[in-house]
């Protein structure tokens, strides 16, 4: 589809249209809080309700494996593929990542147990009200006092002090990152830079308390599809081994464990053409009365310039509403695109302007996002290829 000029009025995208996360009965928040409930954590519900407890958990996460992406490529994770069937409690289907589905948003979902509208990390870029600038939540810059800006406590934290032993096994990179701080600290730290550690320590751990609540993490398969795309062959050599990892994990479980496998997101290849990577800083429609552009190419936050909001929400409708979803923030928070309700800390963390792909397109920023503005694989929109995640199970 060829750009449209705001001109030519189409007809946007309802927003009731929008396929919304499962908060509050399978999304990735809700897995925790049913994991810690099982296991009789005080003040834990457990949400998703096809889940059956266990007195030793063990969350693997492998970033970037969508649930669609996996069912694609069956032959290459064989392991993964005979669980299909026990995903989300034998029920044979996907949770959900949680808008926008990105990693920071994802991993503090998983960590807090609280979907994004209360947790505070609603985009992979957001501003910052305190300063007016714009705060990369992965990466945590410009830096802000994490504790103030996600006050909630992690399940983690609260499993151990229900005298749950609770432990990370990820690489050594993230022990001191402010993400890993205000996501996933509670019990010990345990950094393995191989996988094969990582997976041989985790069960290790597991073992270790009479209750245990363990988390470990795989990257490298979402750094190969942004680098590569899904269709890659180094992405296939990744899902292989991915596989390999998840069945050296599963095979050393301890007595009355639960392994569960899922994933914060999953991933869109974009075509390298002018009608599905818009350019915004080519874009003079589109630039006009924006003061800043924040989130991913698939899920935008637009913060307007004061006055300047309802302009903005127009043009981008017109300009975009055929191929996103294009909400005003009042209108993205009534829709329950973040959660059910937003902490008022939260509020002006979100644009002025939400937009959520729809299509196979991404609103790039070729000279202010020149690194993530070449990226072959995507992520972050509400599409089923983005937001479902396996659930997939295996017990001792």
């Amino acid at each position: 589809m060829s750009q449209l000029s705001a001109w030519d009025h189409p007809e946007p995208l309802a927003l009731d249209t929008a396929p919304l996360p499962e908060y509050g009965s399978g999304s990735l928040a809700d897995l925790l809080p049913t994991v810690a409930a099982g296991m009789g954590v005080p003040g834990m519900t457990a949400t998703i309700p096809e889940l059956t407890a266990a007195d030793r958990v063990c969350v693997l996460l492998i970033d970037g494996l969508g649930w669609e992406q996996l069912r694609a490529h069956a032959d290459e994770a064989p392991f993964l593929t005979s669980l299909l069937g026990t995903s989300r409690g034998g029920t044979g289907r996907p949770i959900t990542a949680g808008y926008p589905a990105t990693t920071a948003v994802s991993l503090a979902s998983v960590g807090t147990g609280l979907p994004p509208g209360l947790h505070g990390l609603p985009g992979y870029t957001v501003r910052n009200p305190a300063t007016g600038e714009l705060m990369n939540q992965l990466r945590w810059q410009p830096y802000t006092d994490p504790h103030a800006w996600q006050p909630y406590p992690t399940v983690f934290e609260l499993a151990q002090a229900a005298g749950v032993h609770a432990a990370q096994v990820t690489s050594p990179i993230f022990e001191h990152t402010p993400l890993t701080k205000i996501a996933l600290s509670g019990g010990s730290f345990h950094g393995r830079l191989s996988g094969e550690e990582r997976m041989d320590l985790a069960a290790e751990q597991l073992a270790a308390g009479d209750r245990s609540l363990v988390y470990t993490y795989y990257s490298e398969l979402d750094g190969a599809g942004h680098r590569y795309g899904v269709a890659s062959d180094t992405w296939r050599g990744q899902l292989m081994y991915v596989d390999r990892l998840a069945q050296r994990l599963a095979e050393q479980l301890p007595p009355r464990s639960a392994l569960y496998v899922t994933a914060d997101h999953g991933m869109v290849d974009v075509p390298f053409d002018d009608e599905h990577r818009i350019d915004f800083d080519a874009d003079w429609e589109l630039r006009a009365g924006v003061a800043l552009l924040g989130g991913e190419g698939r899920a935008r936050h637009v913060y307007a310039v004061p006055g300047a909001e309802d302009d903005v929400l127009t043009v981008w409708r017109e300009v975009l509403g055929e191929q996103f979803w294009v909400a005003s923030r009042d209108e993205a928070i009534a829709a329950g695109w973040f959660g059910p309700r937003i902490d008022e800390r939260v509020y002006a963390r979100l644009g002025d302007v939400v937009a959520a792909a729809h299509d196979d397109v991404l609103i790039i920023a070729s000279e202010r996002e020149p690194k993530e503005s070449a990226l072959v694989g995507n992520h972050g929109s509400m599409t089923p290829a983005e937001q479902l995640v396996p659930l997939l199970e295996v017990r001792s």
